[in-house]
């Protein structure tokens, strides 16, 4: 899930795929804003055939945290 992920980020900011790994954080780490993150969360609802609960994303932080819920969910 990590491999996919990377390429949904790097349709979102310039970022070496290579340097995301579960420990980055979206904003500070990686650059996102939170718009292009909540956007970024549809390419992954549609790649993954997943909904995700707005009210539980907020917390996201971390690429790792986002897989966790993600597998939850599916």
């Amino acid at each position: 899930m990590l491999e996919k992920l990377k390429e949904i980020i790097v349709n979102y900011v310039e970022v070496n795929p290579d340097d995301i790994t579960t420990e980055s954080r979206f904003i500070e780490d990686i650059g996102l804003n939170s718009y292009d993150f909540m956007c970024m969360l549809g390419d992954i609802e549609d790649a993954l055939s997943i909904s995700v609960d707005e009210a539980e994303i907020v917390n996201l932080r971390t690429v790792g945290e986002a897989i966790a819920y993600f597998e939850s969910i599916q």
